[in-house]
């Protein structure tokens, strides 16, 4: 059964809506991708940071206010009459939350921490429920008084990937009529020295699949669809496959042949009963790590020995980790909706340096269109610690 995504809302780096998310991603704007002192100790870092004020907690919700709620918020406010239809017609009790995140309100907790070393108790605004990895799910059906499924996936950089895939399982099980799922994640000392430590943070702004690649650079941002199985009034785009494979190689480097990426992108073709030749686009995890890079070009080279064309959009949005799956889904959702009247693709930028030791691939460049012919299929891939891996296939739905 087709599980149509109705609506998106969005807010990253890239900006704070669909119409200006769209505009600066086929601009290749990196523009929100600025340095800045203060995450980790005698460093300066590029962070992809969402600027500006962000909408308040409902004073009725105080107990649940962090930044990611806020993030979280932001994008929900965007489609907020989506959301309240789905409600009318399928009754609170029939709508589910799934959201994938790595830092929930860890930054908050950390600042409460810091506080209570300091002065010996927490401060007055502090809730050991802002840290808890199920508050962005909880706090959604809490603001919209839902009663369905309500819960959170934590999978590090698949996050959010698997969040899609879980809501088309509710779907399927027939538990709820339509689910709210996305990902969020906010920048957060904690993250950004974790990575310092592993010496995978690159001290200039990221360069996916370049011979002088040498880090990631982290962001932050919300995603929230309306999954169902109507196809509503809106774009008609679909979750069309997704494939997922753990192999378990490392706790934090990838298999190195790929073998893991490739067999999560053979599930999702299986799933949408395509065949590679019929993606038009695939979004790459592209983190512009040494190791990641490496193997997912061998995968991508395996499965496409023709090519397709590809692009990393990290440089423009930073690795939003829990978030990113369904960030990297909703350029996807963009590429095929009104949003692209130009049909133009996400552009891989770069430093055009190619590394002679991987296999070359089909980057898209801002000359690229894609086919105005429907159906048009696009690919995201994403892929985490623990050998964790999950590609999504989002297309015109038949």
């Amino acid at each position: 059964m087709t599980a149509y995504l109705n609506a998106l809302g969005v807010i990253c780096a890239l900006g704070r809506d669909k119409s200006e998310v769209a505009r600066n991603l086929f601009a290749g704007d990196c523009s929100g991708m600025r340095r800045e002192s203060g995450w980790v100790a005698e460093r300066t870092l590029p962070v992809a940071a969402v600027r500006g004020d962000l909408a308040p907690i409902p004073a009725q919700l105080a107990d649940q206010s962090s930044r990611n709620n806020q993030l979280l918020l932001e994008a929900a406010l965007q489609i907020r009459d989506d959301i309240d239809r789905a409600i009318q017609t399928y009754g609170p009790e029939r709508i589910g939350v799934v959201l994938g995140t790595s830092t929930s309100g860890i930054d908050e907790a950390s600042r409460g921490l810091a506080h209570y070393i300091r002065e010996q108790q927490f401060p007055a605004q502090y809730d050991y429920r802002q840290q808890e990895l199920g508050a962005p799910a909880n706090f959604l059906a809490d603001w919209l008084q839902l009663s369905g499924p309500a819960y959170v996936i934590s999978t590090a950089c698949t996050s959010s990937a698997r969040a899609l895939m879980s809501a088309q399982r509710l779907l399927d099980l027939g538990l709820c009529d339509a689910v709210l799922c996305g990902g969020v994640d906010s920048l957060c000392k904690l993250t950004l020295n974790g990575f310092s430590a592993l010496e995978a943070v690159c001290d200039e702004r990221c360069n996916p699949f370049s011979a002088n690649r040498n880090g990631i650079n982290i962001g932050e941002a919300a995603v929230l669809f309306v999954m169902s199985r109507q196809s509503g009034d809106g774009p008609v785009i679909a979750l069309l496959g997704a494939g997922a494979s753990s192999d378990a190689h490392h706790i934090s480097a990838p298999e190195p042949s790929g073998r893991g990426a490739l067999q999560a992108m053979q599930k999702a073709l299986s799933r949408a009963q395509l065949q590679p030749a019929q993606i038009h686009y695939l979004n790459l995890h592209g983190t512009a790590t040494q190791h990641n890079d490496a193997m997912e070009s061998l995968a991508v080279a395996t499965l496409f020995p023709e090519g397709v064309a590809c692009s990393s959009t990290k440089p423009m949005t930073g690795h939003t980790l829990g978030a990113a799956g369904a960030l990297e889904a909703a350029f996807c959702w963009l590429s095929l909706s009104a949003a692209n009247p130009t049909d133009a693709l996400p552009p891989h930028v770069w430093d055009g340096h190619a590394d002679s030791q991987l296999p070359a691939l089909k980057w898209v460049t801002a000359r690229d269109r894609l086919t105005s012919i429907a159906p048009r299929y696009l690919m995201s891939n994403s892929f985490a610690f623990g050998g964790n891996n999950v590609s999504l296939i989002i297309g015109d739905a038949p």
